[in-house]
């Protein structure tokens, strides 16, 4: 599961980082998809802390 975070993350950041250099505006597929990867880094986080308390 660590991994596959790891590869969100650095999916999201390459995105990020592409999409600022172009100025890609909101509504945009990549940005879009950023915000995919956001919400699902969100949630692989949450499991992770609940499971461990």
């Amino acid at each position: 599961m660590a991994d596959r975070l790891k590869l969100l993350i650095s999916e999201r950041n390459k995105l990020w980082a592409a999409a600022r250099l172009r100025g890609l505006p909101a509504g945009t597929p990549e940005r879009d998809r950023i915000a995919e990867l956001d919400e699902e880094i969100r949630q692989r986080k949450a499991a992770k802390a609940a499971k461990a308390e």
